[in-house]
Formats: C-alpha cells, sequence, structure tokens
C-alpha cells in the first residue's frame, strides 16, 4: 500500500497522541511553541539537515524530536518519502497538533491569559 501525504500525517498524529506526553502542556502558548519546536526538529531530523543546539531548550526539543523519529523507525514508508514530502506533511502534521490539541481545545485553561 502506498502510503500518501495526507495518510501518513495521519498515522504520525495518531502516534503522538497515544504515545507522547509532551503534547499535554497545560498552557497554550506552551503547546504552540513545543509542537513548533519539536516538529520542527523532527522534519530536519528526518532530511538530514543541521538542527541548532545552543540552548537548553533547543537540546530539550531536539531530544524530543530525535526520540520521536527513533520510535517512527516503525514506518518504513517515511524512509522511501523525499524530502519535499516529509517538509510537507510535516507541515500539515503540525498544522493539525495546532488545531487539535490548541484551536479547537475544550479546555478552557489554554486560552486563559493568566494562567
Amino acid at each position: 500500500m502506498e502510503m500518501t501525504i495526507e495518510s501518513g500525517k495521519d498515522t504520525l498524529m495518531s502516534y503522538i497522541m497515544k504515545n507522547c506526553l509532551w503534547q499535554f502542556n497545560s498552557r497554550g502558548w506552551d503547546r504552540q511553541t513545543q509542537n513548533e519546536n519539536i516538529i520542527g526538529k523532527a522534519t530536519q531530523i528526518l532530511c538530514k539537515e543541521t538542527t541548532v543546539r545552543k540552548t537548553l531548550a533547543d537540546r530539550c526539543y531536539w531530544a524530543e524530536a530525535q526520540q520521536l523519529v527513533n520510535d517512527w523507525e516503525c514506518f518504513p514508508w517515511l524512509k522511501k518519502m523525499n524530502t519535499s514530502d516529509i517538509k510537507t506533511m510535516m507541515c500539515k502534521l503540525k498544522e493539525t497538533l495546532d488545531y487539535q490539541l490548541i484551536t479547537n481545545s475544550l479546555n478552557e485553561e489554554l486560552k486563559n491569559p493568566n494562567y
């Protein structure tokens, strides 16, 4: 079965929702920052690009991203994707994570500026 960008994104989204605790940060802006940095660094790792690891936060996000990519070794179709398709799929994954975990969340604390 050929994996499309959309079905690949759905598979990775399902994996994250079932296996990753970082998605449950209690503040919306934290979730946004984590999604951007972890998915961004995972994209760089998958595309064999250099990842910035200067700050403690950079190293933390890189470690989460590296673990995610290591865990995704169980998806052989991911290794067959070209760089352009990986970047497109990961962009869609980040957008879906933001929508599911922030924009569409019923957790009102995420939107409380005093929290």
